[in-house]
């Protein structure tokens, strides 16, 4: 049976949209992914591209409020970034918690004229979530 997981970010527009579909595409089977936002506000458009780069749509991915997932129960939240980890509302006891903070990509691609530039933010940080999915089972053993 899939264990559920939850990646929660502050605006569910990159890093948790990534973590979903790295883990529903690498860890199918084992992982039933979702992601949340403690104050969503769209799939970052940059975040799309470099997921398309990397062979995976995400473009139908809507960017979700934690509060849509009703009575759901998760047997993992994993924390991407540092406010959500802060914010994070209250799980059951059976749901493990873990924090595992990324950069923030639109954060660090503001203000860069370059596009190419811009998106290298996006592809670094694509690459570490990946990772990150690929030993997920580890991480979460360890914590």
């Amino acid at each position: 049976m899939e264990k559920r997981i939850l990646f929660l970010c502050t605006g569910n527009s990159c890093r948790s949209q990534m973590a979903e579909a790295w883990t529903n595409h690498i860890k199918k089977g084992t992982f039933e992914a979702y992601s949340a936002g403690i104050s969503p506000k769209g799939v970052d458009p940059r975040a799309v591209k470099v997921m398309t780069e990397a062979g995976l749509d995400i473009s139908g991915q809507a960017s979700k409020d934690i509060d849509s997932f009703g009575d759901m129960e998760f047997d993992y939240v994993v924390t991407l970034c540092d406010n959500a980890n802060e914010a994070c509302p209250f799980f059951p006891a059976k749901t493990r918690l873990l924090h595992r903070g990324f950069d923030d990509p639109p954060a660090l691609a503001e203000g860069i004229q370059n596009e190419e530039a811009a998106l290298d933010h996006y592809r670094r940080v694509r690459d570490e979530i990946k990772t990150f999915v690929e030993d997920l089972q580890d991480h979460l053993d360890k914590d």
